[in-house]
C-alpha cells in the first residue's frame, strides 16, 4: 500500500501470488511508489511501463472528465504531476498515451516481448534438457 493524493491505495498480496503461480500475468494500475515497492519485492517478475499524457492540458481534461475529484484536488494533482512524471527513468518502457488504441496495442506488444524473454519462460529449461537428452540418445 502507499498514500497517493491523500488516499491510501493497495493490492492484496494473495491473489497476485496465486495468479503468478498459475502462470498468469497481473496488470497493476499504480503510481511510481507502487512500482518501486513491487520492484523491491519481485524485480525479476516485473515489467514497469510508465504511461504519460500527451500534454498538461490533456491530463487536466482527463482528470476533470473522470468526474471523481473536486477542482481543488485536481489542481493539487496537477502541481504534483511534474515531480511524479520525473520518475519516468525508473521504468522499463514509456508510452505517451495520445491515442488510446495505439497505446493499448503498444502495451500488448510490450507484454508479448517480455513473455518471450528467456528468463520468463518457466518451462524452457526443462524443454531444452529433454530435447538434448532425446538428441543424445539417438
Amino acid at each position: 500500500w502507499a498514500p497517493v493524493h491523500d488516499n491510501f491505495y493497495g493490492t492484496p498480496k494473495a491473489p497476485v501470488e496465486q495468479r503468478l503461480a498459475a502462470g498468469g500475468d497481473v496488470l497493476f494500475d499504480i503510481d511510481w511508489q507502487g512500482a518501486a515497492q513491487l520492484n523491491a519485492r519481485m524485480p525479476a517478475d516485473l515489467v514497469r511501463v510508465f504511461i504519460l499524457p500527451p500534454s498538461a492540458d490533456a491530463l487536466k481534461d482527463r482528470l476533470v472528465g473522470r468526474g471523481q475529484d473536486p477542482i481543488d484536488v485536481i489542481e493539487a494533482r496537477l502541481k504534483r504531476a511534474a515531480d511524479e512524471i520525473g520518475k519516468w527513468q525508473q521504468f522499463d518502457y514509456v508510452i505517451i498515451n495520445d491515442d488510446f488504441e495505439a497505446s493499448a496495442q503498444r502495451l500488448k506488444d510490450i507484454l508479448a516481448v517480455e513473455r518471450g524473454r528467456r528468463m520468463r519462460d518457466a518451462g524452457l529449461e526443462d524443454f531444452i534438457t529433454k530435447l538434448q537428452a532425446d538428441l543424445r540418445s539417438r
